[in-house]
């Protein structure tokens, strides 16, 4: 486009590059995408009827580039901190290339039976192997050697920099580690005006995770301004 057309007088160019998205606009970004598998449809929908604790589960439109970024890196392994009900493990799973499996893992069961539902109803329990344990657990317990495609972080937020810390040195050139909720409602400007508890030290964790992130040379990293902000690292090829 040219620049005379996407600025207005007195504005600088590419002002208007960075529009907020909208509840209008996000509704009309989803109907321009893929439309989304019907079973994970009906999860996201069971997700949402669960009242205020499904802030906690991924936005449908993330799930839809989780699914893409897999089947990209025609992934074999994935592991997904973080299961809640399911979806983000079950998005992942659509992408894996054959023979390929999810290691997904909470703290809790108490949404395990919603997920593996739909996961047998998606024709992928198969691909997803559930870990009922502390995430750190779960990493302590890989075989040596395991090397890992794609992981994504959505849990615990004062544990991002721990597993972060863990998981890079087991991904494979050009593998990702994608993070969620790297913005925090905004927080992570100003940590200090977060409510004092969870909230405050969940902020702080992130300010810490996201500029060691950015200052780490092993990987090529984005934060995307989709969500509560969405970080993208890529693992460098060796030198």
């Amino acid at each position: 486009m040219p620049r005379d057309a996407s600025t207005r007088p007195g504005q600088p160019y590419g002002q208007l590059k960075h529009l907020p998205v909208t509840p209008a606009l996000r509704e009309y970004l989803l109907r321009c995408a893929t439309p989304h598998d019907p079973v994970l449809a009906s999860l996201y929908e069971e997700t949402a009827a669960l009242g205020d604790i499904a802030v906690m589960a991924v936005p449908i439109e993330e799930t839809a580039l989780l699914t893409l970024l897999t089947r990209l890196l025609a992934a074999t392994t994935a592991v997904d901190i973080g299961t809640f009900t399911g979806l983000s493990a079950l998005a992942m799973a659509y992408g894996l290339a054959p023979g390929g499996r999810v290691i997904t893992c909470d703290v809790t069961d108490r949404w395990a039976g919603t997920a593996r539902e739909h996961w047998e109803r998606a024709g992928v329990s198969d691909r997803i192997d559930l870990r009922v344990a502390p995430a750190d657990e779960v990493l302590d317990g890989l075989p040596a050697g395991t090397v890992v495609d794609i992981a994504f972080l959505d849990a615990d937020k004062e544990g991002y920099c721990r597993w972060y810390r863990r998981l890079v040195p087991m991904l494979r050139p050009g593998g990702l580690l994608v993070a969620d909720n790297v913005f925090l409602s905004g927080y992570v400007l100003a940590p200090e005006l977060a409510a004092e508890g969870a909230e405050r030290r969940s902020a702080e964790a992130l300010r810490t995770f996201n500029a060691m992130v950015a200052a780490d040379e092993r990987v090529e990293a984005l934060p995307l301004p989709i969500a509560d902000g969405l970080t993208i690292a890529r693992k460098r090829s060796a030198l």
